[in-house]
């Protein structure tokens, strides 16, 4: 493997393996009535397919999510913070909300389990969108104002922070062959937007339209910077990196590795620079994909596939890793793997033929210093609305009591981890 790797500054690390599961606010909390992804799902076109709504009411329901995640043998919880819960209105600070994650916190602590927050898990504040979110040049001093802010409060008690999430994901979608009809909806979407809310721009994080994936880009960069001192200057000893979006991406002839190669370049080389110095890269993988002469090739005839069409590769987790690892030089945290399916015996398989090899990898003396599983519950999974389960865990939103449920899977990767000697 061909690589140009950077050695880390970072020096911080977490006192033991992290094994763990994620979840991100607005896709389990329910009701984030002042975020800019909910302001999204309720106009006329919207790319959601359904408003987020109650979700899975883990607001309410967060101490049931921290029993559930001890029950598993697990000792380390990622979860977002959210920002448009915190200043619903710009500079008006929520100390409600803060208390709110203030107990989270310590009922993580409480149960034996370390706290992971991840700063901005894409959704951010309706205001913040008004003003252009990350396109507007002041973007990283109000992201930074909230970091300080969330640090501040919580950062004495965390294992580590996460400043964003995938934010390399719009030229993850679009290497992978958006669809024409994706893109156009995105684009309605954003200007029925921008006209209700009476802006000439409306933007968000995770609705973006192609001639925009730069420039927004480049706004993430330079907040995840301001971030990263922000968080070190409250609390200098917490590892603190940001997550990206890693496909295993492979190649079966020469022009499928020029296809593959000019991808990388884009996708993850363009992040090189801006992680150095971190503490971590965080790596989130899903699936594999083989590039040919005429791009990816399509799955085996007959074989399992995924909820995004892909065939199933449980080696994706180790590939990617690995190569995310000597790319940039870092230690890696996987901050989310999963699979989108119905079928729970098809996930108990994925589970236990893609988390050993990792667990070799550590072995071996790869910095991996955590693992976290996506997802706790079948959530909102954004433009999917609720079709798509990657949970451990059911909820049973229609009872109004969202029971939650373990799955099989749960309990296979409860005894893996209770078997993994790190």
């Amino acid at each position: 493997m061909t690589t140009t790797a950077h050695a880390s500054q970072g020096t911080r690390r977490p006192d033991h393996f992290l094994w763990g599961a994620s979840t991100a606010g607005h896709q389990v909390d329910g009701n984030d009535t002042n975020a800019d992804t909910t302001f999204l799902e309720h106009v006329t076109p919207s790319v959601f397919k359904v408003p987020a709504d109650a979700a899975c009411n883990s607001w309410e329901q967060w101490e049931d999510d921290l029993d559930l995640i001890k029950s598993f043998g697990l000792n380390a919880y990622r979860f977002s913070v959210e920002w448009s819960r915190i200043e619903p209105e710009h500079g008006h600070v929520d100390e409600s909300a803060l208390d709110h994650y203030d107990r989270v916190v310590d009922g993580c602590l409480e149960r034996g389990i370390a706290p992971a927050v991840t700063l901005c898990h894409f959704t951010a504040p309706h205001w913040f969108a008004k003003e252009g979110a990350w396109f507007n040049p002041q973007a990283p001093d109000w992201f930074t104002e909230q970091c300080s802010r969330v640090i501040s409060r919580l950062g004495d008690r965390i294992a580590l922070a996460v400043t964003f999430n995938e934010p390399n994901l719009p030229h993850i979608l679009a290497a992978g062959g958006l669809p024409q009809e994706a893109i156009d909806l995105q684009r309605l979407c954003l200007d029925a937007a921008s006209r209700k809310a009476g802006v000439a721009r409306y933007r968000t994080g995770n609705v973006a339209i192609p001639e925009e994936f730069d420039e927004l880009e480049e706004g993430f960069k330079k907040a995840h910077r301001a971030a990263v001192a922000a968080v070190r200057a409250e609390r200098s000893d917490l590892p603190v990196g940001l997550s990206l979006s890693v496909i295993d991406d492979t190649y079966a002839t020469e022009r499928g590795k020029e296809l593959c190669e000019t991808k990388r370049a884009a996708c993850y080389g363009t992040w090189v620079d801006a992680v150095q110095g971190d503490d971590f890269i965080g790596v989130q993988n899903y699936e594999q994909l083989v590039y040919g002469d005429d791009g990816i090739i399509p799955p085996v005839p007959g074989a399992p596939v995924n909820g995004m069409g892909t065939e199933v590769k449980p080696l994706s987790l180790a590939g990617s890793v690995e190569y995310i690892h000597e790319l940039t030089g870092m230690p890696v945290v996987v901050t989310e793997h999963g699979i989108s399916t119905d079928d729970d015996e098809l996930r108990c398989r994925f589970i236990r033929e893609s988390v050993p090899p990792l667990i070799d990898m550590v072995r071996r003396g790869v910095p991996v210093l955590g693992y976290f599983h996506w997802t706790l519950l079948d959530n909102f999974e954004w433009i999917s609305g609720y079709d798509s389960k990657l949970g451990l865990c059911s909820v049973n939103r229609e009872s109004g009591n969202f029971e939650r449920t373990p799955k099989p899977s749960a309990g296979v990767y409860r005894d893996l981890v209770a078997s993994a000697v790190l």
